[in-house]
């Protein structure tokens, strides 16, 4: 049910993820910046959403970029400087778009001053204590303190050489070396992050999004986990290193924090896919949002679809927080690639048709920069041009995320498609985007970009003010069919066109066919 928060800004936007070093260069090096952002603003107020998410860029070593961070209070110089988002922010706002940055507080970079300190200081030492060093098993301490895998693959313990030459203490750390976990038991990391959250907040920052928010607090004693639930870039219910019950009085007071200013919001990445565990999460007085994959993550077959739907609106069932749908991110594979990797024009149009499914639904909609281009992952990458720390970590046996990550065509016939004045970008883009840029797509009526254009504005006119709850309605074939307010969204996820239901057309993902629903396609019709 909706309660206090039933008329925040956030309870039905769509919000828009920018991971800035693949977003737009203002600067040609090659990648992405806080001007690149500033300089399509006009192109996202027309996208039609409310607000951008932008993924880290506070001062790091980019060992994972950017979260891995040396210093929270400042922009890396690869991004600019805190004038440049100074001016992001004045901009965005003037265009009415809010601006959400990413905190990343179950670690910092191995390069962050505490650590420095905590390696040049003993055991037992305050500066140690605010991470989670531990004493290894065996002889000497040779073994780490327990069995815990690290996200990136490989063990989640380093073992420190001392000042004096000896091999000392081992750290924790659920992603890589280079990224130390802080221990959240420590008041003095929590008034830090605080300050951290203040000063951002101060510049006029509209909220946050926290990485890994299941992940901050670890359970006393540090047991063992069960090895099936700690697989690369994975965590199941009942990983012993996430969803710990006392990382609910962080989000408190971390809430507390937020609620000192108006209108901001937390959000938290929560892979937690038990409903009543992840309700937990967006309760009263914690977080006002959370990350649910439910959808993120079903197959693209009808009943799958509708659980995962039932399932997000039951998390929520019952808190202040409206439910969130995301069909990709930074992390993930982009669908047109992940619902059919064998056939690029089928996955496309599944992604398109899944796209305006996704905002019929009541509540948060995240997209991810590209996804309105229907960009695909580019999975052949050459080997030397990877970057994800995955790639290393799995000794090569996990390409990683970067095939996600490929910088945004915007216009041209020919790599950097505008995306930079350099030939060379952070990651090479394929040769045959020409089609897919923003310009390309902006002059076709039956675009990609066009038609996710017109669903954000046919949302946001017909659904904004309509009823939180949906209506199941029984369909013909392989079909998803529900109705929200007066909107009835068909979707066909079937081999054979299907009869078009009653109604005047509003918005469809792809062209109809004869007074029928092609495959692949979705429809909304009102009366």
């Amino acid at each position: 049910m909706m309660t206090a928060n039933a008329r925040s800004w956030w309870q039905d936007a769509v919000i828009y993820q920018i991971y800035p070093r693949s977003f737009a260069d203002s600067d040609d090096d090659g990648v992405g910046d806080l001007g690149g952002v500033r300089s399509r603003i006009g192109y996202l107020k027309a996208l039609g959403i409310d607000a951008v998410w932008l993924c880290p860029v506070m001062r790091s070593p980019m060992i994972d970029h950017g979260y891995d961070v040396s210093d929270p209070r400042d922009i890396d110089p690869l991004f600019g400087d805190l004038a440049d988002m100074d001016a992001l922010l004045e901009e965005a706002h003037a265009h009415g778009l809010r601006v959400l940055m990413d905190l990343v507080p179950n670690h910092t970079s191995s390069q962050h001053p505490w650590f420095q300190e905590a390696l040049r200081s003993g055991p037992g030492s305050v500066a140690r204590a605010r991470y989670l060093f531990r004493r290894g098993k065996g002889a000497d301490g040779a073994e780490p303190p327990n069995n815990w895998a690290s996200i990136f693959g490989g063990p989640a313990w380093t073992r420190i050489t001392d000042p004096d030459g000896s091999l000392g203490e081992w750290y924790l750390h659920l992603f890589a070396p280079e990224q130390p976990d802080l221990d959240w038991t420590n008041p003095e990391v929590l008034d830090d992050l605080a300050t951290t959250m203040r000063f951002w907040l101060d510049r006029g920052v509209d909220g946050f999004r926290i990485d890994v928010a299941h992940g901050m607090a670890k359970p006393e004693g540090l047991p063992d986990g069960d090895p099936a639930t700690m697989r690369p870039l994975y965590n199941g219910d009942g990983d012993a290193r996430f969803d710990h019950d006392s990382v609910h009085e962080l989000h408190r007071r971390l809430r507390a924090v937020v609620d000192e200013y108006k209108d901001r919001v937390l959000i938290g990445e929560i892979w937690v896919r038990d409903p009543r565990r992840f309700a937990r999460y967006v309760s009263d007085g914690e977080l006002h949002l959370g990350f649910n994959f439910q959808l993120l993550e079903a197959k693209y077959e009808p009943d799958e679809f509708r659980t995962a739907i039932d399932r997000s609106l039951d998390a929520v069932q019952g808190t202040p927080a409206p439910p969130t749908w995301t069909l990709s991110n930074h992390d993930v594979p982009r669908e047109v690639t992940r619902y059919s990797p064998d056939d690029i024009d089928r996955g496309t149009m599944r992604a398109a048709a899944t796209m305006l499914l996704e905002l019929t639904l009541p509540g948060v909609v995240f997209l991810y920069n590209g996804a309105e281009l229907g960009l695909p992952n580019v999975d052949d990458l050459p080997e030397d041009v990877l970057q994800d720390p995955v790639w290393e970590r799995s000794g090569h046996s996990d390409r990683g995320r970067d095939g996600a990550r490929i910088p945004m065509p915007w216009w041209g016939t020919e790599p950097p498609y505008g995306f930079s004045g350099s030939s060379t970008t952070w990651l090479p883009m394929p040769a045959d985007w020409t089609g897919l840029s923003v310009k390309a797509q902006s002059a076709d009526p039956g675009s990609f970009l066009t038609r996710a254009r017109h669903a954000i504005r046919m949302r946001h006119e017909l659904l904004r003010d309509e009823s939180p709850h949906i209506e199941w309605v029984p369909g013909p074939g392989a079909t998803v069919v529900l109705r929200r307010g007066r909107v009835l969204c068909m979707m066909n996820m079937g081999m054979e066109p299907v009869a078009a239901p009653e109604g005047r057309l509003v918005a469809a993902s792809g062209p109809l066919e004869d007074g029928t629903v092609p495959p692949d396609t979705t429809v909304w019709v009102v009366p």
